[in-house]
């Protein structure tokens, strides 16, 4: 830890001394205003949950790719390696209609009592614990081709003493050959034993309509209630960042309990997990769906195939989210990953708020160098601005970050947690800006006075004119322009445009997305138009059909005509030519 806070006192030097400081942002300024406020840092919530259906087992037997069957879509990792799958999984899903919550869980490697060195492995079971007190139904997968191990035994001990409805799932009996193989299965003490293929989907009809009819009765009154659109509007929260961040840990701090697997070895999330809260804030419930994803690492440093499938799943996640929340280090500052990483959510157009975590370990550095600096700047007598504050240190890493300057900066800590009320008021902030619909007539105005009081580099000297805009799209704001020349219309002049957007109507973490098109013009001009071309190309054809060729006779050029020998074409050439020189020659002596 010694060396880590001098690493960061070191950091801190280098960035005080390179720094240049002349007036605040706005957005700073806005940060300021807005989330600074007084309150408890203990967030109320509930988890919105309906019928549960868990999956478990020993390692390796099948278990997300039956979960991947069931809810037909590729979410977990499916590996040939064991212990891929650490969080729980949850997502909501339906049968035939019949909505219900499933759950992918670890496999059980440990037998009863038996504690492992490996804390990632301790939580992966104590996350299987939580799914077993948690589901209604459990599905308790086998691998049919390795036949009964005493580890399956294990597995059943735990489950007989959960008294919940069991479905013994003989996985992997890709044809009807392997029915038989279930049998021997009956020696685990339950009765219904359902041989299926997740891969292939080979009996999971049967196997789902057994686990449907598992589920309490009582609970099926809900869903004859059918949710408003603003009730099931759940806001996405991404929270992406590189391995080691605290990722995991903001998640932990805000749905106040330990959800996904924390530890300090980077690579602990392997799987995008959705955790889905209810936040209460003055009287009124907001709905969140946080996702927990993998840390993106360099392209070359992706060591196996399980983390390329991690990163996938991390980016994909992006693209599927309302808002990006991009965590970063304070020890390790701004890296050429963050920029790679802040770079995938300006491509994917999404919204995002920059999160600098750790801040509790850099704070002490921060006040040691505070100290060192102001000496040495009283003894110099130098008038030189220092980063000294949160302001400051949010406008370097906007600095840093220049392509998402219009990005708020929060600086927190998961593990005391600092600033984790200023991160919710700044994600309420930047959905409310997201909400907006912008009036046609005060849009026209902004962009009309924003273009005569600019106008766009032309080497031809053109000027652009603004016909018309209007707002398509609410997220991410999206604005199409009608304009006479789109070739006008260019990278620097979209983010002018941009900026003035912002100065008017705010969206603060929030991509402004043009669509410029040229209008047509109804009528054409009449200089422009150009006389019409007489049509002379046939005629120019058939009197070169017509004409004879060089040395050719009109008879042979009709059609029908015999074409005459070699030899006599030879004689008439040369008694041409002797009668011309004939003739030169008798006028040359006159």
């Amino acid at each position: 830890m010694g060396e880590g806070l001098g690493a960061g006192a070191l950091l801190l030097q280098t960035v005080l001394r390179t720094g240049s400081l002349q007036g605040l942002p706005t957005i700073a300024v806005a940060i300021s205003a807005v989330f600074c406020f007084s309150g408890s840092t203990d967030i109320p919530h509930s988890a919105v949950m309906s019928q549960v259906i868990a999956i478990v087992g020993r390692p390796n037997v099948g278990k997300s790719a039956l979960f991947n069957r069931i809810v037909r879509k590729r979410i977990a990792i499916v590996h040939d390696e064991p212990g891929v799958t650490r969080d729980r999984m949850l997502i909501e899903a339906e049968w035939h209609g019949r909505p219900f919550t499933l759950v992918d869980t670890g496999g059980i490697g440990l037998r009863r009592g038996e504690k492992s060195e490996d804390a990632i492995t301790s939580a992966a079971m104590d996350q299987v614990s939580l799914a077993l007190e948690s589901a209604s139904v459990l599905l308790f997968v086998v691998n049919v081709q390795e036949g009964l191990l005493p580890l399956d035994q294990e597995v059943a001990s735990r489950l007989h003493a959960s008294g919940k409805t069991i479905l013994v799932v003989a996985n992997k009996a890709d044809h009807a050959g392997y029915d038989g193989d279930a049998e021997p299965l009956a020696a685990l003490g339950f009765d219904r034993i359902f041989p299926v293929s997740a891969i292939h989907g080979r009996g999971i009809e049967n196997l789902m309509r057994a686990a449907m009819a598992g589920l309490p009765e009582s609970l099926e009154t809900n869903e004859c209630e059918e949710p408003t659109p603003e009730e099931n509007a759940a806001l996405k929260l991404a929270i992406v960042g590189r391995p080691n961040v605290g990722k995991s840990s903001i998640i932990n701090a805000f749905a106040q309990s330990e959800r996904v697997i924390v530890s300090p070895i980077a690579g602990t999330t392997r799987d995008s997990v959705d955790v889905p809260i209810e936040i209460e804030n003055e009287g009124q419930r907001h709905a969140y769906v946080l996702i927990d994803t993998a840390g993106i690492r360099k392209k070359r440093r992706v060591a196996d195939s399980v983390e390329f499938f991690s990163v996938k799943r991390a980016e994909d996640s992006i693209e599927r989210c309302d808002i990006a929340i991009h965590v970063m280090d304070a020890q390790c500052g701004v890296t050429v990953q963050d920029k790679k990483i802040a770079g995938k959510i300006v491509e994917a157009k999404k919204a995002c708020i920059l999160v600098v975590n750790k801040w509790d370990l850099y704070e002490k550095s921060i006040a040691e160098a505070r100290d060192e600096i102001q000496g040495s700047v009283n003894k110099k007598r130098s008038t030189s601005k220092w980063l000294t504050s949160l302001s400051d240190f949010g406008q370097w890493v906007q600095e840093q970050l220049f392509f998402m300057d219009y990005a708020p900066v929060i600086f927190t800590s998961a593990e005391s947690g600092f600033h984790l009320d200023r991160l919710l008021e700044a994600i309420r902030f930047v959905a409310d800006q997201l909400k907006q619909q912008i009036p046609t007539s005060l849009l026209n105005r902004t962009l009309h006075d924003a273009v005569n009081h600019r106008q766009p580099v032309s080497k031809q000297g053109t000027r652009l004119k603004f016909y018309y805009a209007t707002q398509v799209r609410q997220v991410p704001p999206t604005f199409r322009m009608f304009i006479n020349r789109r070739d006008l219309f260019s990278d620097q002049y979209t983010k002018y445009l941009a900026g003035q957007m912002r100065k008017a109507f705010g969206y603060e973490g929030c991509p402004v997305i043009f669509e410029p098109r040229s209008r047509p013009k109804a009528v054409e001009s009449i200089r422009s138009r150009k006389p019409p071309q007489k049509k002379t190309v046939r005629k120019r054809v058939e009197s070169e059909a017509q004409t004879p060729a060089r040395g050719q006779t009109k008879a042979a050029a009709k059609p029908g005509s015999a074409t005459p020998s070699r030899s006599k074409k030879a004689s008439r050439t040369k008694s041409r030519t002797a009668g011309g020189r004939s003739k030169a020659g008798g006028r040359k002596k006159r």
